[in-house]
């Protein structure tokens, strides 16, 4: 297992996690980091914050669909029908 600390950007409040992550994770992770970024300063945590807030959104929209598909279940009371006919919603007599 290898450690991580990381510190973001000074112009946020930041927060310094501490990961236990396995050595295979980590090293295809640090690939694709390099593939993706370049071997600049300070990628690594842009990578893991990015994963982070991807994480984090995918999770909201399903909570998001779940809470809407339970609502739809329970049906909408959209009120009586107060006509016969479609002209009747224009006054039309024909």
């Amino acid at each position: 297992m290898q450690t991580f600390k990381y510190q973001e950007d000074l112009n946020e409040s930041m927060a310094t996690i501490t990961i236990n992550v396995s050595d295979k994770v980590t090293r295809r992770f640090r690939e694709m980091v390099k593939h993706q970024y370049g071997e600049s300063k300070g990628v690594l945590g842009r990578a893991i914050t990015e994963a982070m807030e991807h994480w984090i959104d995918e999770l909201q929209q399903e909570e998001i669909a779940t809470r809407q598909l339970q609502l739809s279940e329970k049906g909408f009371k959209l009120g009586r029908k107060l006509y016969a006919k479609r002209g009747d919603l224009y006054e039309r007599k024909h």
